[in-house]
């Protein structure tokens, strides 16, 4: 796959997406119906929660929307006049992401129920919000077609309407469709993980993080090598 850049972008995406199910299950389930990634879901339960629905949170998707932006902002500014595709700033990005998902591990492990008191769970939420909001900067500006890494809203619906059964045109479904599972998949993986530790959860998601920014950046370098042995290409 390092030969072939589109490739190797498209299996990191979808490592990403697989990911933030993980990271958002933790969020979900072990921050007290939180989501970490998904923006919509946290508006939705914001606005149910503030007509006084019993159980619903207020603070937590407040810290995880406000986080979210700072972090989407931070890669923004940081990536700003690079051209798209993957850049060593995008691998400084996720190195960054993947280094708030291990600092965000060591509160966690004091945390030995579900959801997590607030003086633990609230600042995970900011750091895995600002965390995903870096990635989902990262990830708009890598650029690869229907794979956002933290939605799958507009994934799904294009799937569904270009299919078959809709508009019936070519569409790349592969991606779209792995998106979609691999996203189920991470949350799934992310809910049984809790189920026996709250940090293993997060390790894997640190982890994950760590090897895509380790690829992309050996995938950027073996590029540049190609490039300057070849400056035809």
């Amino acid at each position: 796959m390092l030969r072939d850049q589109g490739r190797l972008h498209l299996g990191l995406m979808l490592v990403l997406t697989f990911s933030t199910g993980v990271v958002d299950a933790i969020g979900y389930l072990g921050l007290d119906k939180v989501f970490t990634a998904n923006m919509t879901g946290n508006v939705v339960i914001l606005a149910m929660g503030l007509t006084g629905q019993d159980g619903l949170p207020i603070v937590g998707p407040i810290v995880a929307l406000a986080g979210f932006v700072v972090g989407a902002a931070v890669a923004g500014r940081f990536l700003r006049g690079v051209p798209k595709g993957w850049h060593r700033r995008d691998t400084t990005v996720l190195s960054i992401v993947a280094g708030l998902l291990l600092v965000a591990l060591v509160p966690t492990a004091f945390i030995t129920t579900t959801p997590a008191d607030p003086a633990l769970g609230l600042p995970v939420t900011a750091l895995l919000a600002i965390a995903m909001g870096m990635q989902a900067g990262a990830a708009r500006h890598i650029a690869v077609t229907d794979v956002t890494t933290v939605v799958i809203t507009s994934t799904l619906a294009a799937l569904a309407f270009d299919s078959r059964l809709g508009r019936s045109t070519g569409q790349t479904w592969f991606r779209r469709l792995a998106a979609v599972v691999l996203l189920a998949l991470g949350a799934l993986s992310g809910a049984a993980l809790l189920l026996v530790a709250f940090w293993l959860a997060l390790a894997l998601a640190a982890l994950l993080l760590v090897a895509v920014a380790v690829l992309g950046a050996l995938g950027s370098r073996r590029l540049a090598a190609e490039e300057a042995a070849d400056p035809a290409q």
